[in-house]
């Protein structure tokens, strides 16, 4: 690590600690050169591959606008939606890997969005799986139906495929 003061090209780590329930590292550390101390944080990158191929590093504000977008004219705070972002990227990042699809972004997203509001879940489900008829609303309703006439422990739903699973670009 280049010291930010004189430009030296190493430096000496003096102390380290985690933060963020071990996202991210900060690390104290002293120039050999001219004796200065400065600190540097590290962060895991999560990246998305997107349906194109293309691939960008994780966004939480992207999440968040997608969300927002979704539960526009519904009686839902924007803490409620950071909240929501959080648990997606806490989600994501559990899985352990370095890149996920775009797809499993959008996954992620559906489950906390159908609890948080389900007026948004499906203006969100029908964005990200393409609806293109009556009958996928229909289909996607039946299933909220039927997890709000289960017991409270047994919600656990994942939402109904919608032919085959077909996915507009999701937010991530």
């Amino acid at each position: 690590m280049r010291c930010p003061y004189c430009r030296h090209a190493d430096s000496r780590v003096v102390d380290s600690r985690e933060a963020e329930d071990g996202q991210i590292i900060r690390r104290r550390r002293s120039c050999p050169e001219c004796g200065r101390r400065f600190t540097t944080v590290e962060e895991a990158v999560l990246a998305v591959v997107k349906r194109s191929g293309v691939t960008e590093p994780f966004s939480r504000s992207k999440i968040i606008a997608g969300v927002r977008k979704a539960c526009q004219g519904r009686p839902v705070d924007e803490d409620a939606i950071a909240v929501l972002a959080q648990k997606v990227e806490e989600t994501v990042r559990a899985r352990g890997a370095a890149e996920l699809p775009s797809h499993e972004v959008g996954l992620a997203i559906l489950a906390p969005l159908r609890e948080l509001d389900e007026v948004a879940y499906l203006r969100f489900a029908s964005v990200y799986r393409s609806f293109d008829s009556l009958q996928d609303f229909e289909r996607e309703i039946a299933a909220l139906r039927a997890a709000a006439n289960r017991p409270a422990s047994a919600t656990q739903h994942q939402a109904a495929p919608s032919q085959g699973e077909r996915a507009a670009e999701p937010v991530g």
